[in-house]
């Protein structure tokens, strides 16, 4: 196993790291749409949460040496399901066909009372 860690995303707060790749494959861990530069969500609901997760896992992803077109299938939690379509407006601007497998889904709460968490699974080149 390979530790992945990167500035360009949140430090990990907890024990889990950011990322961990084996055997040709990166385990991300969930993001939450915290700023690394500020430490705080972004303004503007879920459209800019949704942007600033996916834009963290993109940097996680330069840093294990892969990148959005590689991405596998990613796991969507929604604090609020009427969210959804915001939510995949963004999404549709990070990845291209074919598309990764995905599963969304509704959590009663998500941690510091983010919109949104989202991991992912990608192969590593």
């Amino acid at each position: 196993m390979k530790q992945i860690s990167t500035r360009k995303a949140p430090a990990a707060i907890g024990p889990y790291s950011q990322a961990i790749s084996h055997g040709g494959i990166v385990f991300v861990s969930g993001q939450l749409p915290i700023d690394p530069a500020t430490g705080a969500f972004p303004e503007g609901g879920i459209e800019a949460q949704t942007r600033q997760s996916l834009t963290n896992i993109k940097s996680i992803l330069e840093a294990a040496g892969s990148g959005m077109d590689k991405v596998l299938k990613t796991t969507v939690l929604l604090a609020d399901m009427g969210d959804f379509a915001a939510m995949n407006g963004v999404y549709s601007e990070f990845f291209t066909e074919p598309y990764p497998a995905r599963c969304a889904f509704a959590v009663k709460t998500l941690p510091k009372g983010a919109h949104v968490e989202i991991e992912c699974i990608a192969a590593e080149c």
